[in-house]
């Protein structure tokens, strides 16, 4: 793959995540919208240069007609062979986890590593579950839209804040609990607070990576 400038390289992703997330490239306005962009026509010009450095396809009669070319990038595999994910860091407020402005980079990750396939890495802050062997810094594997059982650690919205926990329900009462006595667990009233699973804990890797 020919060499992508930083904003080049923000469109790629941007295409490659929205891929991965719904099945579908994004259109020319959607890629606008995420990345600053003053229009439509603006993203195009963008598209067209990744096209002329042979990183995507372009339909010409469809709005969502782009096609990632299958082929490597700076030694990462492709996308659609689900051995590079991308790192979110810090969550923009009211953003959508995957949204390009929250991730960092993307990492190669071994197959296998985890209990179930990841589909995002999640930059661990704070030390409130070190008993559960998750550092600040770690990299935490996420599995989106699966469901979460009574004990199992997941990552959580509140408001405009994203949380690791693990879960903990009695009735019509959800507490997130933390695995380090210096921190008070978390009880949600879905009466008052807007709560949101955002996916599962799978396993993680150290931040050494």
């Amino acid at each position: 793959m020919m060499q992508l400038t930083p904003k080049q390289r923000r469109v790629f992703d941007f295409i490659r995540d929205t891929l991965k997330r719904t099945g579908a490239p994004p259109t020319r306005a959607e890629i606008a919208d995420a990345l600053g962009f003053a229009s439509a026509n603006a993203a195009q010009a963008h598209l067209q240069t990744l096209a002329r450095k042979g990183v995507i396809e372009l339909g010409s009669r469809r709005s969502r007609g782009i096609r990632l070319v299958d082929t490597a990038d700076d030694g990462d595999e492709p996308a659609e062979a689900g051995e590079t994910l991308a790192v979110i860091g810090r969550v923009a407020a009211g953003a959508p986890i995957l949204a390009v402005e929250n991730v960092e980079r993307r990492v190669s990750i071994a197959p296998g590593l985890f209990s179930a396939p990841a589909d995002y890495l999640l930059t661990v802050r704070g030390n409130s579950m070190t008993g559960a062997g998750i550092l600040d810094g770690d990299l935490l594997g996420v599995k989106t839209g699966a469901e979460i059982r009574d004990g199992q650690i997941g990552v959580f919205r509140i408001d405009d804040e994203v949380t690791v926990k693990r879960f903990k329900r009695d009735r019509d009462r959800v507490w997130l609990q933390a695995e380090n006595p210096a921190y008070a667990d978390i009880e949600v009233d879905p009466a008052r607070d807007t709560f949101a699973l955002e996916g599962l804990a799978v396993g993680i890797v150290r931040s050494s990576v």
